[in-house]
C-alpha cells in the first residue's frame, strides 16, 4: 500500500530511536518551570502514568501482530468504561513514551448526515473502547463542532459536553475550547473561564493548486510536571491564534504537518505511516515539532471510506487530537 516503507526495517529503527525521542519529548514541549533537578521525578511520573494506559497499548501491539490477515468476529461494544473517569482521560496528555492508537469513524447515514455527519473516536484495541463523539452544530455562522464523552448526548447543555471546535468565517482557522465558561460570563479572576486547547491554521494553497495543505497547530506548553499550562484568554485578541500571529509565543508550542515527499513511481505525495494508513488521501497528515521531525506527535489517515486511524502522543490529549482531525474533515474551499 501507498505511504508505507519496508516495515520491519522501519520498526527496528523506531525502537532504537524511541528511547531517545520520548526522553527528549519532555523537554521539547516544556515551556515553564524549567529546572534540571526535576528530570528524575518527571521520569518516574511518566512511568507511573504509562502503566495505566499501556495495558490497552500492549493489547494493541499483540493484536497487531496476530491480526494480520485473520479477521476476528466483531463483538458488540460493551457500554461500560475502562476508565475511572473518561472526562479526565480524554483531557489528560498522553503518557510520555506511549502512542495512543485510535480510530475515527464517520457516520453519514440518515437525512442530514451527509451535511452533518457524526464522528466517533475509539481506542484501536480489541474492545474498541469508546472515547469521544463529535458533530457539527446546525445553526452556527461558522463551522462549530461539539465534542462529547457520550455518543448519544451531543447537546451543548448536556453534562457530557467536554469541548468544542470553532472555525473562522473562511474555514481556515480553528480554535479548540474546553467546556468551561465564556470569558464574558466568567469570574473576575478568570478561574472558571474556558481554556483554549489548540489553534489550527490551514494555509491556503497558492492559486488553489491541489496538493498537501500546510497546517500549523499551536498548543499551550507543558510545565515541569508534564501538565498543560492553562491558557484562559480574556477575549478574542488574546487567543492562541492571535498570539501566534503576533509572535507572542511564551508558553506556546508550534507544531506543523510533516511535508510529504513526492514519489515519482506513484506520482503522488507520500508520507510513511508505518502500515497504519492504507489509502491515499489529501487528508492524511502527520504532525511534528520543528526540532524533532522523527517524533510524530499525531498522525491521521484513511483506511476505508469512513474509517481513519488517529495515533497521538505526549503532549496531546484525546480531545486535542480528535478536534484536529475534525478540522481536517471540514470543507475548506480555500485550501483544496
Amino acid at each position: 500500500p501507498k505511504s508505507d516503507i519496508d516495515e520491519s526495517e522501519e520498526e527496528t529503527k523506531l525502537t532504537k530511536s524511541k528511547k531517545k525521542s520520548s526522553a527528549g519529548a519532555a523537554f521539547l514541549f516544556q515551556t515553564s518551570g524549567y529546572k534540571d533537578k526535576d528530570k528524575k521525578t518527571k521520569k518516574k511520573k511518566g512511568k507511573a502514568e504509562e502503566t495505566d494506559d499501556s495495558e490497552s497499548e500492549k493489547e494493541d501491539k499483540s493484536k497487531k501482530k496476530k491480526g494480520k490477515g485473520k479477521k476476528k468476529k466483531e463483538r458488540a461494544p460493551s457500554p461500560e468504561n475502562e476508565f475511572d473517569n473518561l472526562e479526565t482521560f480524554v483531557m489528560q496528555p498522553a503518557p510520555q513514551g506511549v502512542t495512543v492508537k485510535c480510530r475515527v469513524t464517520r457516520d453519514q447515514r440518515g437525512m442530514d448526515k451527509s451535511l452533518y455527519p457524526l464522528y466517533y473516536l475509539h481506542l484501536d484495541n480489541e474492545k474498541k473502547t469508546f472515547l469521544l463523539a463529535g458533530r457539527k452544530r446546525k445553526k452556527s455562522a461558522t463551522s462549530n463542532y461539539l465534542i462529547s464523552i457520550d455518543a448519544t448526548d451531543l447537546s451543548r447543555g448536556g453534562e457530557n459536553y467536554v469541548g468544542k471546535l470553532r472555525s473562522n468565517l473562511m474555514g481556515t482557522k480553528f480554535t479548540i475550547f474546553n467546556n468551561a465558561v465564556n470569558p464574558e460570563r466568567a469570574l473576575p479572576d478568570m478561574s472558571n473561564a474556558r481554556q483554549e486547547l489548540a489553534g489550527i491554521i490551514f494555509e491556503t494553497n497558492v492559486l488553489g493548486i491541489k496538493g498537501p495543505r500546510r497546517m500549523t497547530i499551536i498548543i499551550p506548553g507543558m510545565d515541569k510536571d508534564g501538565e498543560r499550562v492553562p491558557l484562559r484568554p480574556r477575549n478574542e485578541c488574546d487567543g492562541l491564534i492571535v498570539r501566534h500571529q503576533n509572535r507572542r509565543m511564551d508558553n506556546l508550542i508550534e507544531l506543523r504537518n510533516k511535508t510529504p515527499v513526492w514519489n515519482e513511481e506513484t506520482s503522488s505525495h507520500v508520507l510513511n505511516f508505518n502500515g497504519r494508513v492504507t489509502q491515499a488521501s489529501i487528508k492524511n497528515f502527520q504532525i511534528v515539532h520543528n526540532k524533532d521531525l522523527d517524533y510524530i506527535v499525531m498522525q491521521f489517515g484513511r483506511i476505508a471510506d469512513d474509517i481513519f486511524t488517529l495515533d497521538f502522543k505526549y503532549p496531546l490529549c484525546a480531545v486535542q487530537a480528535f478536534a484536529v482531525a475534525l478540522s481536517s474533515f471540514d470543507g475548506k474551499i480555500a485550501c483544496e
